[in-house]
């Protein structure tokens, strides 16, 4: 099938791009992208007192954040309706549909008397059969003749076979008797168009599929593979929700979370390969197959979502955390850094990007190149800036005054002078963090001095031994 794969993600605009449904889109992007085949865009916006502009453009922006390309234009379920109503219209001319003249008031009361009666509740419509001649003038929905014997089996990848009996569908309504198509067949209808062979979504479209099973056959259109996922979990086994933090992407974006470690670690959110935890985007493409995800529902752990984030902030190219940063600080409201304060993190991001996992701890660590001059210690720092520290900063300044500015002849310069003043570096590194940075956390101090520069470098050092520092 290599090469004539189509999936496509179908979320409806009627809030923003849901985690669970941003693990859904990279779900079939993977799949579509790992087999040479397209990644289509759906938005079913037929719900048009729920759908807004403003929600498809919160779903775009939470798949151009996550990196998630699809291919051709993004296709409007709505705009469809009238392709939709002529499936519907030929189904009604083959007979494989038919015209149902029951009010809600005469289905709520076959339901009554079935309860009563202890049988099903499925509405059986008396019209199914009727002859056209008997047709009153009043308004009707078209319904689905479904089989009434047999069985319909879901053939799903991820739940294995599910068989269920014909005889517990109902005549599914087609069209409403506004001539207004129903969600299950705008469905049907769009993914035969697209050319999807592969529809991957949640679980809670199970119950669905038998249904949709059924316009396909009445059509003699392929049946396209169903793998329905399970849905995420918060870390207490119930079902994601406000209650255990964010649940939109564009939240992660403002929390700092690069998008290459937020993929993997959707990616790893319920499906696996072996036991790789850790993986690229193209070993993720290469490796993702519908085998690999379980039956049961992912718990959500901000704690592995941070460890897999730091982990690609290390391996990042220095310029393409430079640009992530700069949307990171649109997304969460904050100002843009300066043309200087840009440089400067670029100088100093191999210090820097090792260790954190967040743009926010970055971010932190950076402060020592982003901030300011003079440098303000905060109160921890400036605990470290006592009378005997600023005396030993103000012997060591001549020390750096001349020396080659590399990091052997600093370290070289740096324990000769802790040797001469009788103590260890450890014990000169605080004073020289809270001089250089304002903070008692910091990179390595070698490392300040050499993206500082010497004569910036020097010049902190000074300002932090003169008398009324701190």
């Amino acid at each position: 099938m290599s090469g004539h794969v189509v999936t496509r993600f179908a979320p409806s605009p009627t809030g923003f791009l849901h985690i669970g449904g941003a693990r859904t889109a990279l779900f079939n992007w993977l799949y579509a992208r790992g087999r040479g085949g397209k990644f289509l865009l759906r938005i079913e916006d037929t719900d048009r007192a729920r759908s807004t502009p403003e929600a498809t453009e919160a779903i775009l922006k939470g798949m151009a954040w996550l990196g998630l390309d699809h291919d051709g234009e993004v296709i409007s379920q709505f705009a469809r309706a009238d392709r939709h109503a002529e499936v519907a219209q030929q189904l009604l001319a083959e007979g494989k549909a038919y015209k149902c003249f029951s009010t809600q008031d005469e289905i709520e009361a076959f339901r009554e008397a079935a309860r009563a009666e202890g049988r099903s509740t499925l509405f059986q419509s008396p019209w199914r059969d009727a002859d056209p001649a008997t047709h009153p003038d009043a308004p009707y929905v078209i319904r689905l003749k479904t089989p009434q014997d047999g069985s319909t089996v879901i053939q799903d990848q991820v739940q294995g076979d599910v068989t269920i009996r014909n005889d517990q569908l109902d005549d599914m309504v087609l069209l409403r008797s506004d001539g207004t198509p129903v969600y299950m067949l705008a469905v049907v209808v769009d993914d035969h168009d697209m050319g999807v062979t592969h529809v991957i979504r949640g679980d809670d479209h199970l119950n669905n599929a038998a249904r949709q099973t059924g316009i396909y056959t009445a059509m003699g259109w392929d049946v396209p593979v169903w793998a329905h996922i399970p849905l995420i979990h918060g870390p207490d086994g119930k079902k994601l929700s406000k209650r255990h933090g964010a649940l939109g992407v564009e939240e992660y974006q403002a929390m700092g979370y690069p998008a290459a470690g937020m993929r993997n670690y959707l990616a790893r959110l319920g499906w696996s390969h072996g036991d790789a935890e850790f993986f690229t985007d193209a070993q993720a493409k290469e490796w993702f197959d519908l085998k690999g995800i379980g039956k049961s529902p992912a718990r959500f752990d901000f704690k592995k979502l941070e460890n897999l984030c730091g982990q690609h902030i290390a391996i990042a190219e220095d310029a393409a955390l430079r640009h992530e940063i700069s949307e990171y600080l649109a997304a969460a409201g904050l100002p843009a850094l300066s043309d200087a304060q840009t440089d400067g993190l670029e100088r100093a991001m191999y210090c820097l990007k090792d260790r954190a996992r967040t743009f926010p701890e970055l971010l932190e660590k950076a402060q020592f190149i982003l901030s300011e001059t003079p440098i303000e210690p905060d109160e921890k720092a400036a605990k470290q800036l006592d009378t005997v520290s600023r005396g030993i900063l103000s012997q060591l300044t001549p020390q750096l005054q001349n020396v080659s500015w590399t990091r052997d002849d600093l370290e070289a310069v740096m324990a000769a002078f802790a040797e001469a003043q009788g103590t260890k570096f450890g014990k000169l590194a605080g004073p020289l963090r809270a001089a250089l940075a304002g903070r008692s956390v910091t990179p390595s101090v070698y490392d300040m001095m050499l993206v500082l520069g010497r004569e910036e470098t020097l010049a902190r050092l000074a300002r932090a031994a003169a008398p009324h520092a701190g």
